[in-house]
């Protein structure tokens, strides 16, 4: 198990150094790039200046990505969809632009939304991360914010033509769920009632009915199936599902199957603190993913704390970030099952109790990739994942966690939170 991860060696804590932020000029005082001491260095330097080095990286990455993944010449978008093809490039773009205010970025953004648009137009792909819905939500973002008003009306009618088919499955990355939340994400960015709730109604009463009727008989209230498994994660599972549904104002029975679907959860983790990738599998207590495992199911927990205000949802948040310090260093980059993702959990956890603790903590796994990542990626000793430039496998998800670490309080899982 211990090949899927690094073991944290990382102190628990290290205090700022102000000295940290002197330039040193003599070169024999400067600690070799992915070392111990190299890494000891960016932990104790001070979050003002630190912040500014997560944003330098970021942009030269961001830059990296925009040329491999859409190119100076405008390459012909083989995959449109935001988890691992170039709407996860102009995803990262609409973050550096909320962090830089660069306008030139957020025109780039738009063009490559454009070229998406077009690419996506026969898709019957539905969802935020994986189909048509994040296209139109985030060309209609990007539109608002650039003062195109027409732009804006064209993505947001194009999103109401989304048609929902029976077969559609309910999960994040290609079901109801991922639906959803491009319906709230334009909401958010538009204004409230863009999409009128009659959009929303008749999808959450399906994703109910249908929790209800694999749920229950000694299970948790509500249950869902893809591909012939019962996942219980974010991308294909109870959590996934279970955030998007705490977003809307529900029917009290609804709220309470919510609530008790995840308590059902809670009490039936691993003992580690982690929890099963489905509900077949209650054996192996392997996987630390966003995807499948503690860290994607520890941000619904966060999320449910601020909704019930649970001590029991909070303290299996703090139970679960335990399994994440300690095995969440993964061999690999991205968010959907990388380092980048997984340093989430403790911002969000710093978001919801203000403890310092949380913070170090993300910021040592952002650390870790700041000082490493390109040496061991380099080596071959941390996998690229399969799309090494996409927003979910690759390195634009270190770049989007570096932009969140320059305003940590405000920083949010993409596309989940």
């Amino acid at each position: 198990m211990a090949d899927r991860f690094y073991p944290n060696v990382m102190p628990d804590f290290v205090a700022e150094n102000p000295a940290a932020e002197q330039v040193v000029e003599e070169e024999h005082s400067i600690p070799q790039q992915g070392t111990h001491e190299s890494l000891l260095k960016l932990l104790s330097t001070p979050y003002h200046t630190l912040s500014e080095k997560f944003k330098r990286a970021a942009l030269d990455v961001k830059e990296t990505v925009l040329v491999e993944t859409w190119g100076l010449t405008r390459q012909q978008v083989s995959d449109f969809t935001l988890y691992c093809g170039t709407l996860g490039t102009a995803f990262l773009l609409f973050k550096a632009y909320q962090v830089t205010k660069n306008t030139n970025g957020l025109a780039v953004c738009s063009q490559i939304v454009k070229d998406c648009d077009a690419a996506s137009r026969h898709s019957r792909d539905v969802t935020f991360l994986c189909g048509r819905a994040g296209v139109c939500a985030l060309g209609a973002a990007v539109a608002k914010y650039m003062g195109d008003d027409q732009l804006v009306f064209y993505y947001v009618s194009q999103f109401k033509e989304i048609k929902l088919t029976k077969d559609l499955p309910d999960e994040l990355l290609y079901g109801r769920a991922g639906y959803l939340w491009a319906f709230l994400f334009i909401n958010k960015h538009i204004g409230r009632g863009t999409i009128p709730s009659t959009y929303s109604a008749a999808v959450i009463n399906e994703i109910i009915k249908n929790g209800r009727k694999l749920g229950g008989r000694g299970r948790s209230p509500l249950m869902y199936e893809w591909y012939g498994e019962m996942y219980w994660g974010a991308a294909h599972g109870l959590a996934g599902i279970m955030y998007v549904l705490m977003d809307f104002e529900l029917e009290p029975n609804d709220l309470d199957d919510v609530k008790e679907t995840l308590k059902y959860m809670v009490k039936n983790r691993f003992p580690s603190g982690n929890y099963p990738a489905s509900e077949e599998d209650r054996r192996m207590d392997a996987l630390v993913h966003w995807c499948h495992g503690a860290p994607g199911i520890a941000l619904t927990l966060v999320k449910a704390a601020e909704v019930f205000g649970d001590e029991e949802f909070l303290n299996a948040a703090v139970d679960a970030a335990e399994v994440v310090w300690n095995r969440g260093l993964l061999k690999r980059v991205g968010m959907c099952h990388g380092i980048s993702g997984n340093a989430y959990v403790f911002l969000s956890l710093y978001r919801l109790t203000g403890n310092a603790e949380y913070l170090y903590r993300a910021k040592a796994f952002a650390c870790f990739l700041l000082d490493r990542a390109h040496k061991l990626l380099m080596e071959g000793e941390m996998h690229g994942g399969d799309s090494p430039y996409s927003l979910f496998e690759g390195i634009a998800g270190m770049a989007y966690l570096f932009l969140d670490m320059t305003d940590p309080k405000n920083a949010r899982f993409p596309a989940y939170e």
